[in-house]
């Protein structure tokens, strides 16, 4: 039964869901903000479909589904959320400013995303890792490991910024990305990497100076990805920038005195 989602907002989306009977929604700890009373949740060690039998062996079966969570940046616990009586509201959002999408799984495609992009899903949705491969891990930008969805239901990931929806089938066939800028894609996509240019003189100044590193992402074939305007880490960047100025105009630096104070000049 697909769930019944409104995104509300615009870089700092939330999820409104309507909750209907015998419906059964999992998130992940901290991405729940509010709900109607006939509303209830439960927190577990495993999500909806995972849990079977109780005792050792029931808990045992649960650390190892937390721990796989735990590998791709999630939460060790899930929430359950379902309603006892009639139709219920329930909202999600992530914890940094950014969009989210609401994707349909049908139990035929696989669905990859990014660390850290899980909001929450229906119980028919089931989360597993997969291994990225060696050279995409060290250098690709979403680590070694990424969040793996199938079965059927709906899928809310998130991320920050704003998203685009783009098959690389209508660019040609391959579209280069600054590492991290990817948030989800199926399974009719190849991700990989590529070096940035040749390895002369220019191509040095692109790695070096072109605030893209050594690699980009490739995204390859003939589906659907959603790319984010910004990541995490630039954003942290930018802010840790900003108060580094900040904090140098306030102690009297200005002009070339605010310069050395970013370099350690004045602490």
């Amino acid at each position: 039964m697909t769930l019944n989602v409104q995104l509300v907002g615009s870089t700092t989306q939330m999820a409104i869901v309507t909750l209907q009977p015998g419906q059964v929604v999992y998130s992940e700890a901290g991405k729940f903000l509010f709900s109607s009373a006939d509303v209830e949740m439960e927190t577990k060690l495993s999500a909806p479909g995972e849990e079977s039998g109780g005792g050792m062996g029931g808990l045992l079966r649960g650390a190892v589904s937390a721990g796989r969570r735990m590998m791709t940046g999630e939460s060790f616990a899930v929430t359950h959320f379902h309603s006892k009586g009639g139709d219920g509201l329930l909202a999600f959002a992530g914890v940094i400013p950014g969009e989210m999408r609401a994707i349909e799984l049908d139990g035929k495609q696989t669905w990859y995303a990014e660390k850290d992009a899980f909001i929450a899903a229906e119980a028919g949705v089931h989360q597993g890792i997969e291994f990225s491969g060696f050279a995409r891990g060290l250098m690709g930008g979403e680590g070694f490991l990424l969040q793996k969805f199938t079965g059927v239901g709906t899928l809310l990931v998130g991320s920050s910024g704003d998203f685009i929806d783009i098959n690389p089938a209508d660019y040609g066939g391959e579209l280069k990305v600054d590492t991290g800028c990817v948030v989800a894609w199926d399974d009719n996509i190849t991700y990989g990497v590529t070096k940035v240019g040749r390895l002369n003189r220019q191509g040095a100044m692109n790695a070096l100076f072109g605030g893209e590193g050594f690699t980009l992402a490739t995204l390859r074939g003939n589906g659907r990805v959603i790319l984010q305007s910004t990541t995490l880490a630039g954003l942290a960047t930018a802010l840790a920038k900003s108060a580094r100025l900040s904090g140098s105009t306030q102690n009297g630096n200005t002009g070339f005195g605010a310069i050395t104070g970013i370099f350690g000049g004045n602490e």
